[in-house]
């Protein structure tokens, strides 16, 4: 996803995407550490630094 429909996305979406690639990447991991080739690259650790920069521009903004 890009930025621009990340942020058009409301505070609770958001917040469900990052949970959904925090745990998609702990079962990624986990398949990594038993030995299981899996392709990595569906998930990047880039989108959820961008998903959880969009949230904290959020709630900072809800403070205002």
């Amino acid at each position: 996803m890009k930025v621009k429909e990340l942020r058009e996305l409301p505070l609770d979406e958001l917040k469900q995407k990052h949970s959904d690639f925090e745990s998609k990447l702990f079962q990624l991991r986990m398949s990594h550490s038993q030995g299981q080739y899996v392709n990595s690259f569906n998930i990047k650790r880039r989108e959820i630094a961008m998903v959880k920069t969009i949230i904290n521009e959020k709630l900072k903004n809800q403070v205002k």
